[in-house]
């Protein structure tokens, strides 16, 4: 049985699909919900192949890394930092997406409440960082 999602965290995806920016989105726990087309083009995949996955999951498979390429522990992403917390964060980092390719990123995230302030899930914004 799928769980029933928010209205709002519909409407977020629904938004997010609208986009030209590149959007991620969670749910309460963490679990990945969706991404758009400009988050596919950075990530090196496309949402249909991924799919829904846990937040174990999706938060290494893009293989954050610091300047010096140590991989970073989850809970220094802004997005995993937000499911924590309930509050917005913001980080930069690089990954390596699906296509192999490095990229550096900067990532604002943020929750989405429900009624009565009820934490729904995140969301994150983020682009790519020309570094030299």
């Amino acid at each position: 049985m799928v769980a029933q999602l928010a209205v709002e965290l519909i409407l977020m995806r629904e938004l997010a699909g609208k986009l030209a920016m590149p959007v991620f989105v969670v749910d309460p726990d963490g679990g990945l919900l969706f991404y758009n087309e400009p988050a596919e083009e950075l990530l090196g995949t496309r949402f249909d192949e991924t799919g829904a996955l846990p937040m174990g999951d999706w938060s290494v498979q893009f293989t954050p890394t610091d300047e010096q390429g140590r991989p970073l522990a989850a809970e220094s992403l802004p997005l995993v930092q937000v499911v924590r917390s309930h509050r917005a964060a913001h980080g930069q980092f690089w990954i390596r997406g699906m296509d192999g390719a490095q990229r550096f990123l900067e990532v604002t995230a943020f929750p989405l409440l429900g009624q009565g302030e009820v934490f729904l899930g995140a969301a994150a914004l983020f682009w790519e960082v020309a570094r030299r």
